[in-house]
């Protein structure tokens, strides 16, 4: 999976969008994924009534 950044803001220009990913992308067919932020990771996982859920 490759990284999603926004692209930098040039100087006195306008603010880009905020990037915006299906939750397809990120699962992948899957429940669970993990995602390592500042050296922790982070377990997301997709719930039977379709919520998401974000475990430390």
């Amino acid at each position: 999976m490759s990284a999603n950044h926004a692209p930098t803001p040039k100087p006195g220009g306008p603010a880009p969008a905020t990037p915006m990913l299906h939750s397809r992308q990120l699962f992948g067919g899957g429940r669970e994924i993990l995602i390592e932020h500042q050296g922790e990771l982070y377990r997301l996982q997709l719930t039977r009534n379709g919520k998401l859920i974000l475990i430390k």
